[in-house]
């Protein structure tokens, strides 16, 4: 593998041609594209190499591991098809990394036009107690140390499963499970377009709160409860059902393992 970046985007329906050029895609990257046939094949983009993978499934972690498979940069950014990349991305991953040299994972910062997720203001180490305030689109990865681990995204969990949310909690679970050192940077590497609706946007209602309960008991299946419990005490204001009866549907539907 060379020491160069990789994007690895999850996309559904698109026009893999338009869709690199509206991601100011600057690099080699592999498109994911879940759709409605089953076709590999390769292009040019700026003199960058451009695969993809059209596979007739379903599946936000499926789709990602389809990449993940076969991805050839040393670095790789996960990524989601409503993106913009900065002008640059790729000096501001290989810099991060010759930096942090014993990272195995980088977490950046996302420009929104209405800003809602967790910033990173300096430099620190993620871990078990905040490792869960990141999405997979944030995400730089050593490609060695997360195939060396057998770390890939669960195949029940996000866009297109039976439980909508939490693959990319998962992977950062995972990774910190396998002792893996995740680091986040205050550097910005993509805005957000914000164009689609995403499964947070559609209400922390029942269904919510049980994918949740069983995304808590995959994490740790000690501590899922009190897991259950800080979210209902720090979100229950955004839940569609009262702190109480939230906390009911958790407990009744985590698995204890």
């Amino acid at each position: 593998m060379s020491d160069r970046v990789e994007v690895l985007i999850a996309a559904l329906d698109c026009n893999p041609e338009s869709l690199i050029d509206k991601m100011n895609i600057q690099t080699d990257a592999i498109v994911a594209n879940q759709c409605d046939e089953n076709r590999i094949y390769d292009f040019n983009a700026n003199e960058h190499c451009i695969k993809v993978l059209n596979f007739n499934e379903r599946g936000v972690g499926l789709n990602r591991n389809n990449a993940l498979m076969r991805a050839t940069a040393e670095y790789c950014l996960i990524a989601d098809d409503d993106m913009v990349y900065l002008d640059g991305y790729e000096e501001i991953v290989l810099r991060a990394f010759k930096e942090n040299p014993n990272a195995d994972v980088i977490i950046f910062n996302l420009e929104e036009p209405i800003p809602h997720r967790f910033i990173n203001k300096k430099k620190f180490t993620v871990g078990f107690f905040n490792f869960m305030r990141y999405g997979a689109a944030r995400m730089a990865i050593r490609l060695d140390s997360i195939r060396t681990n057998g770390v890939f995204f669960n195949l029940c969990f996000g866009g297109g499963t039976d439980h909508s949310h939490g693959e990319d909690t998962l992977f950062l679970a995972d990774c910190l499970k396998k002792k893996l050192r995740i680091i986040a940077v205050p550097d910005y590497i993509a805005c957000l377009t914000e164009e689609r609706e995403s499964t947070w946007e559609q209400g922390k209602n029942e269904k919510y709160l049980r994918d949740q309960s069983l995304l808590f008991s995959l994490i740790d299946s000690r501590k899922w409860k009190l897991l259950c419990l800080q979210d209902v005490i720090r979100h229950g204001n955004e839940f569609t059902v009262s702190r109480l009866k939230a906390l009911k549907i958790m407990l009744n539907n985590g698995r204890s393992m």
